[in-house]
């Protein structure tokens, strides 16, 4: 190896050092510090620190709310894996074959930049509320009694889905969109001068080479589910009666309503290996499919 070859590593080095130094100040170190703490008892204000050892995991599992809250994580992720997907491939499909397709794009997309208190907002008052929403015109129009499904404990969890549902399923379509149009077009005409009909040409042509794609948005949706945080607490605080408490709501009430950030680090380090084991299953998979 020469000297100059070995200068320019040593640039290349340098040069990604502070990229490296950021990453360990703001991720590493974080994830080592609650990893250590999820095995202390913590206020999270005095400098003392006690050692439980696996006392806060076993607290947890025996806790029925933590069942509780990662019963309810489960659920969402069923919900995100059907509906929006679904519903993101069925437009993503549509707006395929339209040549003016921006407009729509542009027009799914609208929710998902809008800021989620803002989505909280428009719908709590908007739509949910029986005074001045849409459950409310309905009541006054045609005599019904129906209420906010944010209120009963069966529906509450469902409630906020579809929020996050209204808010998500835009950026999957236009993902989607943008996969389906890589599609080469010899392999669309020569399967419909196959005479291979829509489920076919999904099945045959469309689907294996969008499938990538596919199970990235996959993967993201179930790591996103066992994350969920900020609609589940901007519209219910994980009520009415913990039926809507999820990982992330349990691990804020553990820091900042118990000051048991012991056991609140271990809620988040349950909630971190759960979203790895998503990505390694995401990464072996690719790799299977790459070697086939």
């Amino acid at each position: 190896m020469s000297i100059s070859s070995v200068k320019k590593n040593w640039l290349y080095y340098l040069m990604l050092l502070p990229a490296l130094l950021l990453s360990c100040a703001v991720i590493l170190l974080p994830a080592i510090q609650t990893v250590v703490t999820s095995f202390t008892d913590w206020n999270g204000m005095s400098n003392e620190k006690t050692f439980v050892g696996l006392a806060n995991y076993a607290e947890l599992f025996g806790d029925r709310i933590f069942r509780i809250a990662l019963t309810n994580n489960l659920k969402w992720m069923v919900v995100y894996l059907t509906i929006p997907l679904l519903i993101a491939m069925f437009v993503s499909f549509v707006l395929y074959r339209k040549e003016q397709r921006t407009f729509f794009l542009c027009s799914y997309m609208i929710p998902y930049i809008i800021a989620p208190i803002a989505n909280a907002i428009i719908w709590q008052n908007m739509v949910f509320s029986p005074l001045s929403g849409v459950i409310g015109y309905l009541n006054n129009t045609f005599g019904w009694s129906l209420s906010s499904p944010l209120s009963d404990t069966s529906t509450a969890l469902f409630g906020v889905a579809g929020v996050s549902i209204w808010r998500y399923w835009g950026f999957l379509a236009i993902v989607l969109t943008a996969a389906l149009r890589q599609i080469s077009s010899e392999q669309i005409e020569a399967a419909k001068v196959e005479g291979a009909s829509a489920w076919q040409m999904f099945r045959m042509v469309a689907f294996p080479n969008i499938r990538p794609t596919f199970m990235l948005l996959v993967a993201m949706l179930v790591i996103q589910s066992f994350i969920v945080y900020d609609y589940v607490y901007l519209l219910t605080k994980g009520g009415p009666a913990n039926a809507t408490e999820v990982l992330g709501t349990l691990s804020y009430s553990y820091a900042f309503s118990r000051f048991r950030y012991g056991m609140a680090s271990a809620v988040s380090l349950i909630m971190t290996v759960l979203g790895l084991g998503a990505s390694i299953l995401y990464v072996r998979s690719n790799r299977k499919e790459e070697q086939v």
